[in-house]
């Protein structure tokens, strides 16, 4: 690949830039158009009622996850007796 090559393969490349950060998928942009959604204000009671619901959904998953290594562990534990 030549010189001239290159040359005009990074002019290529630069003219594109703006064409494919216009494509780009972000959600920072510098214009001033309203945002599609308005997002409704949280009271206190829900965002206390989402935190008691994840804590209870946190506590519940954590006991499965808890039993289950006990299970898996204990008959680790036999097989590793069973087969001495």
């Amino acid at each position: 690949m030549g010189a001239l090559a290159m040359i005009t393969v990074i002019r290529t490349n630069k003219s594109m830039l703006s064409k494919r950060r216009e494509k780009e998928l972000s959600f920072v942009h510098t214009s001033t158009e309203k945002a599609e959604y308005d997002l409704p204000k949280a009271t206190a009671e829900t965002l206390q009622g989402i935190r008691e619901t994840l804590q209870r959904e946190n506590k519940s998953r954590r006991l499965k996850r808890l039993v289950a290594i006990g299970v898996v562990g204990s008959l680790l534990v036999t097989l590793l007796f069973y087969f001495n």
